[in-house]
This record gives structure tokens, C-alpha cells and sequence, in this order.
């Protein structure tokens, strides 16, 4: 990241804007110009944060005794195997719980969508790190629905003791299964705990549903460049 001390003021830069629109007026540029600086500041803290993520101390030591099966654990005889499997040769993995636990008739549709994002990219994120996506209920139960969906490039596990999801808050406090995001690293030989999603309910501000930043989902994103926004009453469903 570069000094902050070394940077133009966001208005600076955008006095260097020669950017407009077709038939745009005054008013409209003057407005634009002003959100412009929000934005360009709204960077430079989305890259303040990530420096700060970099260069969080070791994270606690994952010591537990976590089973996972994969998508080849429809074979007879296969065994669960241990987080340190997930990580292939990678020394970076990232784990997403989704909402699909025994509990549920179908996955949650914010996951879902979440999910089907994610599956265009998969392949991209994995020359970088290994990338696993977690559920509770059985994985062939998970597997049907990657095969509804069409999802291609998303390795699936069921957590088969439940332990890792206990452990590292996909689980809410009436035992429903909740979603979750989390970052391991292996140095060493050693896996430690990396980073965790820790905003939710008690964090979230008044008339806004629970979200991360930045927001891991591009339909929020997408939705944020329109006029109305994500609004207040529409979420995704599986199906239309």
C-alpha cells in the first residue's frame, strides 16, 4: 500500500477528471464531482483496511478435531479427511459456510446467491488460495443442489462432526446453522486461524440488515450503483 503521506487529495484528483456524461448539466457535475472524492476516499480506506488484515498478529492455533467429507465421499470407503487437507498445496485457505444444514427444506437464498457469484470465480481465487465451502447436511444432499444450480467450480464438504462449525461461529445459538467466512494460513506446518467475519447482528447500524465490508456479494454491489439502491423489502429467492 502506498504512504498516505504520499498521496493527492482526493479533490486534487478530481480536478484532473476530465470525465462527463451526454447532456449532463451543471448541477449534475457539481454532485458528481463531490460523490467522486467519496469515493475516491472510500478506496483508500477499503486499502487502509486490507494493509491492517495483512498484518494482524498469528491468529490462535486450530487444534480441534475437525472431519470433513468431500464431493468424492459418495465413493464407498471413502474416509473424511482434516482441515489440513482442504489446503492442497496452498499455504491460504479460505472456508464459507453456507446455510444448508439438516434443518433446512432448501438452502438459504442469500447464500445461495452469494454462491453462484462465487462459482464464476472460483477458479480465479484458486490460483491464489485453496477454497472451501462448508454445509452441515450430508454432501450428496449438497451435491444435488450444486448439480440444480449448475454450479461447476465450487468444492463442497459436509462438516460431519459439526465441530468446525461449531467452533468457528456457523452455528447461531439455537443450533440453526448460520453462514460464515473464515481464513486459515499453514506456515510451518502449523494452521492457524487467519481472519474471521465479525459483523453481524450486534454490529450492524440501525435500519440495515447485518453486512461485512467490503461486501463479499455482488448483487449488493451491482445494486448500490441504482437509484433505489438495495431497498428494503426484496431479497433473493431460489427461483422466480
Amino acid at each position: 500500500m502506498v504512504d498516505g503521506s504520499t498521496l493527492q487529495s482526493a479533490e486534487a484528483l478530481v480536478r484532473k477528471n476530465a470525465s462527463s456524461q451526454p447532456n449532463e448539466s451543471p448541477e449534475y457535475r457539481k454532485a458528481r464531482a463531490a460523490l467522486l472524492v467519496e469515493e475516491i476516499e472510500l478506496r483508500r480506506q477499503i486499502e487502509r483496511v486490507a494493509a491492517l488484515r495483512r498484518v494482524l498478529p498469528p491468529g490462535g492455533e486450530v487444534k480441534g478435531d475437525y472431519r470433513f467429507l468431500g464431493e468424492a465421499g459418495g465413493v464407498a470407503g471413502a474416509d473424511p479427511v482434516g482441515l489440513a487437507e482442504l489446503f492442497g498445496d496452498n499455504d491460504t485457505l479460505v472456508v464459507y459456510n453456507w446455510m444448508y444444514g439438516p434443518r433446512r427444506a432448501r438452502p438459504c437464498p442469500m447464500c445461495t446467491a452469494f454462491l453462484s457469484s462465487l462459482d464464476g470465480n472460483a477458479d480465479h481465487i484458486r490460483q491464489r488460495v485453496a477454497l472451501a465451502i462448508v454445509g452441515l447436511s450430508p454432501i450428496e444432499r449438497q451435491i444435488a443442489f450444486k448439480v440444480e444450480r449448475g454450479w461447476r467450480n465450487l468444492p463442497l464438504y459436509a462438516d460431519v462432526n459439526g465441530r468446525f462449525s461449531q467452533d468457528y461461529h456457523a452455528v447461531m445459538d439455537d443450533g440453526t446453522d448460520g453462514a460464515a467466512t473464515n481464513v486459515f494460513t499453514r506456515r510451518d506446518g502449523t494452521i492457524r486461524h487467519f481472519w474471521g467475519e465479525e459483523m453481524g447482528f450486534a454490529t450492524a447500524d440501525p435500519g440495515q440488515d447485518p453486512r461485512g465490508a467490503p461486501d463479499l456479494m455482488v448483487l449488493w454491489n451491482i445494486l448500490d450503483l441504482t437509484p433505489d439502491g438495495r431497498g428494503t423489502d426484496w431479497y433473493p429467492k431460489l427461483s422466480y
